[in-house]
């Protein structure tokens, strides 16, 4: 048996918003409140007084940020994101996460999450009323990048695998039927609100 080197192909896709970017990174608030719950154990009671909600500080803490103060996107969520859109195709996904990667250019400021920056668009203060996994309504406050935001995507790949046709074609399929960020069209938890939605301006 004879095993080739991995013969990898990186390229640049530049990716343009066809739809709103909703952030959803969890905010410390958040994890602050689950880790008390989890710490008091059989003592944490349903009745526990709530402090009042900051939805500057959720909305500020909703968004990825880089250590220069820009903000950015998951780039493993991108990543999950082209895994998924293989079983559109009929390909196999355990062998696309072994082939699809995407390059981060820097890593967020508080969890560290492999990131890949904005490169056109601001993001502004968005309100949306969700339901919590309990089921109780409740309001979150969140990052919105308006339709033309753009992102530059370095992905790099097995090229015996995938071409770059193929590559390009998956991430176009990624942008119309899968969708990144809250609200996606491939959402966990329900079929999204059309949100997350991109198509591939430029290859270099």
């Amino acid at each position: 048996m004879t095993i080739k080197a991995a013969q990898f192909t990186t390229k640049t896709f530049t990716i343009q918003g066809t739809a709103p970017y909703v952030s959803n990174k969890f905010s410390s608030e958040a994890i602050e409140q689950m880790r008390a719950k989890q710490a008091e154990g059989a003592q944490a009671k349903k009745g526990s007084k709530k402090e009042p909600k900051d939805f500057d500080k959720c909305y500020q803490e909703s968004m990825h940020t880089l250590p220069d103060g820009t903000y950015g996107m998951n780039a493993a969520a991108f990543r999950q994101a082209l895994v998924s859109a293989c079983r559109l195709v009929g390909f196999k996904m355990t062998l696309a996460k072994l082939a699809l990667f995407v390059d981060a250019d820097g890593f967020d400021i508080t969890d560290h999450c492999p990131l890949v920056r904005f490169t056109k668009g601001t993001p502004e203060k968005f309100e949306s009323c969700t339901r919590n996994e309990t089921g109780v309504a409740d309001i979150r406050a969140r990052g919105l990048w308006q339709p033309g935001w753009e992102v530059e995507l370095r992905i790099r790949w097995d090229a015996d695998l995938f071409a770059e046709a193929d590559v390009k074609n998956l991430l176009d399929r990624v942008g119309q039927q899968v969708g990144i960020g809250a609200g996606r069209p491939d959402s966990k938890s329900s079929c999204g609100q059309g949100w997350g939605t991109f198509a591939v301006v430029k290859v270099a």
